[in-house]
């Protein structure tokens, strides 16, 4: 029991280092894959149906999804962030219906769309990190 306490203390420690030292990149990766892990989750509740946690992971979902529709700068974002928009406005409504219905395609299909998203944001990292590494030299 007391070991397990450490674990999860040092899993959050490396967390929590992990968040403070990544650039705003590597930040949206992370909220991807919080995202997409707790959607996951969320499916092995369930076929275990166990609503209570599958509520919990779906609401953390829909809750990362708003934290990056908040992230968008619809400004210099353009079309890119008005059709990100959407899409996270759709994704959190098949959320919602698949909490209501226990409806594991719902899931499925909005992991498929963050999958998506995520590949894309993934393969801009090299140039991401350059910019990031350049701002912070002043240039």
């Amino acid at each position: 029991m007391n070991m397990s306490k450490g674990a999860q203390q040092y899993a959050k420690l490396n967390k929590s280092t992990a968040v403070e030292e990544a650039t705003p990149h590597q930040l949206i990766q992370m909220l991807y894959q919080g995202a997409l892990d707790n959607l996951q989750q969320s499916i092995g509740h369930m076929e275990r149906k166990d609503y209570e946690a599958k509520g919990n992971t779906i609401g953390r979902a829909i809750s990362i999804l708003g934290g990056l529709q908040g992230f968008l700068d619809h400004e210099k974002g353009g079309d890119i962030a008005r059709n990100l928009d959407s899409l996270y406005d759709y994704m959190m409504i098949r959320l919602y219906e698949a909490t209501r219905e226990n409806s594991q395609q719902k899931v499925q299909e909005v992991i498929g769309l963050l999958k998506q998203i995520k590949s894309g944001w993934d393969s801009i990292a090299e140039e991401a990190n350059k910019l990031h590494t350049q701002q912070g030299k002043g240039s």
